[in-house]
């Protein structure tokens, strides 16, 4: 490496579709770009989580040993981008995004395009951004995190994109199949701020992404916006509740649903009997030990996005 390249690296899930026979074309046009600005571009495809480890130790030890530390580039979903934005908090590298999910939410919060090769050239050319970053435990989470009904929701999606492809629409049949077939109920403690609530609930949801939040209609998205825990917690679980709640999710009121109560808080804690809590963060779901304790790490993550772009 010359001194005065950048070192860079593409860090992209097998199942992306990225570079992609029929997308090799637009690759390269995205290598063109990162050398025509003097970044040394390297990619590194994930097929398993224990591989992501063994990757990005390597990727990091790069950037780490360069007098300029480059860019990291998630090129995913925001599942990708959350694996690889968790090892970024509070570096001096920024994180780069190729939005490639169903939703980018991320990116489409930070107004970076979702076209790759203008997204390559924000990377290249961009400024950096500090964003807030929300962890629950040992993970992070960009957009959401929740439990109870909606890591159900999760599985299901992913079961109807393996048969039919990746569709917005199956964000709402899946929840829409679970609430016929399973409803779980969770009997837990939550404490917002020092004070105990005691619940049972269907659901609990935490947003980080103030666009998403705004998108469904949410009034913790302001609260979310300015760094805070913002959370809803759904207080029936009888089958009727549940429906009419997925009716105001569809129609964009989710806080018009009765027995919905929204709530923001520096630290909350969710304690629970249960050995093992399913929780579902920004669209994959993992398996948490409680007490979970939920927080927010403001501007603690550096990522580039385009000059002038609105902050959070």
């Amino acid at each position: 490496m010359s001194n005065q390249s950048k070192p860079l690296s593409i860090i992209y899930n097998h199942n992306s579709g990225f570079r992609l026979f029929d997308q090799q074309e637009k690759y390269e046009q995205l290598l063109d770009i990162f050398a025509a600005h003097d970044f040394e571009t390297k990619a590194f495809e994930i097929n398993d989580p224990e591989q992501f480890k063994k990757v990005i130790a390597e990727v990091l030890q790069r950037h780490q040993q360069s007098p300029d530390h480059g860019v990291i580039v998630a090129a995913g979903g925001d599942g990708t981008l959350n694996s690889v934005a968790k090892h970024l908090l509070e570096t001096d590298i920024p994180v780069g995004i190729l939005p490639l999910g169903t939703f980018n939410y991320a990116a489409r919060l930070l107004d970076i395009p979702l076209d790759l090769v203008e997204a390559a050239q924000v990377i290249a050319t961009g400024q950096t951004k500090c964003i807030h970053v929300a962890r629950i435990n040992q993970e992070i989470y960009l957009n959401n995190a929740s439990l109870g009904l909606y890591p159900l929701f999760i599985k299901k999606r992913e079961d109807y994109n393996r048969i039919f492809g990746r569709l917005p629409l199956h964000a709402y049949t899946s929840a829409l199949d679970v609430l016929i077939r399973d409803r779980k109920e969770l009997k837990l403690e939550i404490w917002v701020d020092q004070k105990k609530y005691p619940v049972k609930t269907p659901l609990i949801f935490f947003g980080n992404n103030p666009l998403q939040l705004a998108d469904m209609k949410m009034r913790i998205a302001q609260a979310a916006e300015q760094g805070k825990v913002a959370g809803v917690v759904v207080s029936k679980s009888d089958k009727l509740t549940l429906f009419k709640l997925v009716y105001q999710l569809i129609r964009g009121k989710i806080d018009q649903a009765s027995n919905v109560y929204s709530f923001a808080a520096d630290q909350v804690r969710i304690e629970s009997k249960r050995k093992k809590l399913m929780v579902a963060i920004d669209g994959e779901t993992v398996e948490m030990t409680p007490p979970l304790n939920i927080s927010v790490l403001k501007n603690s993550l550096s990522v580039m996005v385009p000059h002038d772009s609105a902050s959070l």
